[in-house]
C-alpha cells in the first residue's frame, strides 16, 4: 500500500489521505478509486466513517481516499463541496501515476458527508463553484455516488445542524435550500447507491425517500436499501467502529455488487 496525505490548495484545514494499490500488484491496470466523505454534520469529521471504510474499499481491490473537510465555520461559502471537487480534480491529473481509472470515480459518503458526495453529483456545474475553482466548463463530476444515511433535504426532514454549519441558517429558507439536494437532482445526476436504517433518529429516512423520488423522476439509475432496524452512525455496522449490526452490514459488500453491475469492477 501506497499511503500519502496531501494538503489541498483550495483547502482551508482540508487534508486528503489516500491509499493506493503498489504499481506491482497492478499489472499496469487502472483500478477505480472511492472518494470517502465521512460525517459529523459538517461540525467535525468522524473518523468512524474514514479510514475502516477506506481500508474495506482497498481491501476488495479498490484504490482509496479520505477527504478531512473543513468544518463549523470553515464549511461556509461551499468550502468542503471545494475540497470534495479538488480532490476529484487531483485524481485525474494524477490518474497515470497513481493508476486510476478517470472514468471510474465514485464518492462516498455517510451522513453530512452524504449530503457532501451528493453535492459532487448535483453541484458540478454550479456557477459559484466554477467561479471559486476558476473554471469554466466541468469541475470534477464523480462517475458514481454511494451514500449512507444521507443528509439530503432542507425542507421538513432536515438535519438542522448540518445545514446551519454549511449556510448559517436555522431556518428552511433560501440559504439552506441552496443547498437542499432532493431540489438539485437532474438527469445528469450520477448513478447512485443508497442505504438508509428506518429509524435512525437523526437523520430521518425520509431523506433517502425524497432523494429516491427525485432520481426516479429524472430516470437517474439507482439502488436503495432501508434496512429495518440500526442507529445513525453505523458506518461498516462491526465492532470496529463499535456499532455491531451484522444485517446492516450487507451493505458494503451490496455495494461492491452494484459496483460491478454499473461497471466498476476492479479487474
Amino acid at each position: 500500500m501506497k499511503l500519502e496525505t496531501i494538503k489541498l490548495e483550495h483547502g482551508k484545514k482540508a487534508a486528503l489521505t489516500v491509499y493506493l494499490h503498489d504499481i506491482m500488484e497492478l499489472s499496469d491496470k487502472a483500478r477505480p478509486i472511492i472518494l470517502i466523505t465521512p460525517g459529523g454534520g459538517y461540525g467535525i469529521v468522524s473518523e468512524r466513517e474514514a479510514e475502516p471504510v477506506a481500508i474495506a474499499f482497498y481491501n476488495a481491490g479498490y484504490h482509496a481516499a479520505v477527504l478531512r473537510y473543513s468544518c463549523g465555520e470553515d464549511a461556509r461559502d461551499m468550502q468542503p463541496m471545494i475540497e470534495a471537487f479538488e480532490s476529484i480534480r487531483l485524481f485525474k491529473e494524477r490518474a497515470e501515476e497513481w493508476r486510476i481509472a478517470e472514468d471510474k470515480i465514485a464518492v462516498c459518503g455517510f451522513s453530512a458527508g452524504g449530503h457532501l458526495a451528493a453535492s459532487t453529483g448535483t453541484m458540478w456545474n454550479e456557477p459559484a463553484l466554477m467561479e471559486r475553482l476558476n473554471r469554466t466548463r466541468d469541475i470534477g463530476k464523480p462517475n458514481a455516488i454511494i451514500l449512507g444515511y444521507p443528509v439530503i433535504s432542507s425542507g421538513e426532514f432536515a438535519h438542522r445542524g448540518s445545514f446551519y454549519n454549511l449556510s448559517g441558517s436555522h431556518e428552511d429558507d433560501a440559504a439552506a435550500e441552496f443547498f437542499s439536494i432532493d431540489k438539485r437532482v437532474n438527469s445528469e445526476t450520477p448513478p447512485t447507491f443508497i442505504w438508509h436504517t428506518e429509524d435512525d433518529p437523526a437523520v430521518t429516512v425520509e431523506n433517502a425517500l425524497l432523494l429516491i423520488s427525485a432520481l426516479r423522476k429524472h430516470q437517474v439509475p439507482f439502488e436503495c436499501h432501508i434496512f429495518n432496524k440500526g442507529q445513525h452512525g453505523l458506518s461498516m455496522c462491526n465492532t470496529e467502529v463499535n456499532t455491531p449490526n451484522p444485517h446492516c452490514a450487507h451493505w458494503f459488500n451490496l455495494c461492491v455488487e452494484w459496483l460491478d453491475s454499473i461497471g466498476f469492477g476492479v479487474e
